[in-house]
């Protein structure tokens, strides 16, 4: 599976490796976005078309839950293109959040295929009829769970190269397809061997499954849009960066404002030795800003504190 990922990113991205370039990010995301289409489209097509032969509600059912994927899909499509607009006058921050709210947009239709489904599961518990399953039907459920859980480790994967909340979302949806046609493929099995019509209970419980991880969705992709506090990794990992270059004694008041993945604007306050050379500590000050931004796309405005290094150190200090 992870060779199949590797092909065709390798097929068509070119420098697939280089995480941090805004370019190859759309391009990962385009990739992603068409290949959910264009697989979930033919498995609507197997999946209506067979369900409908035989009559099993929970089989159409798990064809229009790849409708609907395919549809996230497109939207996964919009919103990376959505995020790569250059700021403008409205936005001068840029459009990097169009992502978070495209991660949204797919969790609600996660909740929406939930409730389809449970609806569906209901009125076949209630209203039971028979269904006549077939090789063709368990074929077409076999090869739907094998294509499903290749995509979830798909687009796990290039959720966690790009950093992508989309990309994680349809990851867990095309996740909890795997569960959802296991589940059909599971009732359509002892409904051919026993005779029992667990169509509707299939449905049901694979609503409820789906509905559990859509609210959790929803829960990681509005938090983002809200403002959450800064990961850990990232705070230590700039602190740990500006602390680096010489000259610096201490960081204070850092603040990260998150305005997309690739659309991060950091203040900090810096502490220097008050008896350096200004035009010194302020190349240094320039180069720490420069280079954050050409190797990590964060956008650093350093406040410059002078500090006497004898009373910091208890003693003078040669920096020079």
């Amino acid at each position: 599976m992870k060779g199949m990922t590797k092909w065709l990113l390798g097929r068509f991205l070119k420098d697939y490796g280089n995480t941090k370039d805004p370019i190859l990010r759309r391009s990962v995301g385009t990739l992603a976005g068409w290949t959910g289409i264009v697989i979930n489209l033919l498995l609507v097509a197997g999946k209506v078309t067979a369900g409908l032969v035989v009559g099993s509600i929970s089989v159409v059912a798990d064809g229009l839950n790849n409708l609907m994927d395919a549809a996230g899909s497109i939207i996964t499509l919009v919103g990376f293109k959505m995020a790569a607009k250059k700021a403008d006058d409205e936005h001068p921050h840029g459009h990097g959040r169009y992502e978070y709210i495209a991660g949204l947009a797919v969790a609600v239709l996660v909740l929406v295929v939930g409730i389809e489904l449970a609806r569906a599961g209901i009125s076949e518990i209630s209203n039971p009829s028979p269904v006549d399953f077939g090789p063709v039907i368990l074929i077409v459920l076999v090869v739907s769970v094998v294509v499903k859980i290749w995509m979830a480790v798909f687009y796990q994967t290039l959720s966690v190269r790009i950093d992508s909340s989309p990309l994680k979302a349809v990851s867990v949806d095309s996740r909890n397809d795997v569960l959802a046609t296991g589940a059909v493929l599971i009732s359509a099995l002892v409904s051919s061997l026993t005779g029992l019509s667990l169509d509707g209970w299939a449905g049901l419980g694979v609503a409820i499954f789906i509905l559990y991880n859509g609210i959790g969705l929803v829960k990681d992709t509005i938090s983002p849009l809200v403002g959450e506090a800064p990961p850990e990794e990232l705070v230590d990992y700039i602190s740990e960066k500006i602390a680096s270059y010489e000259g610096v004694l201490g960081i204070h008041d850092l603040i990260i404002h998150d305005y997309g993945p690739d659309k991060r604007y950091v203040s900090a306050h810096v502490e220097m030795p008050s008896d350096w050379d200004p035009l010194v500590t302020h190349d240094i000050i320039d180069r720490i800003e420069r280079e954050l931004l050409e190797i990590d796309r964060i956008h650093l405005i350093i406040h410059y504190d002078p500090v006497v290094t004898e009373q910091h150190f208890g003693g003078s200090k040669d920096y020079e």
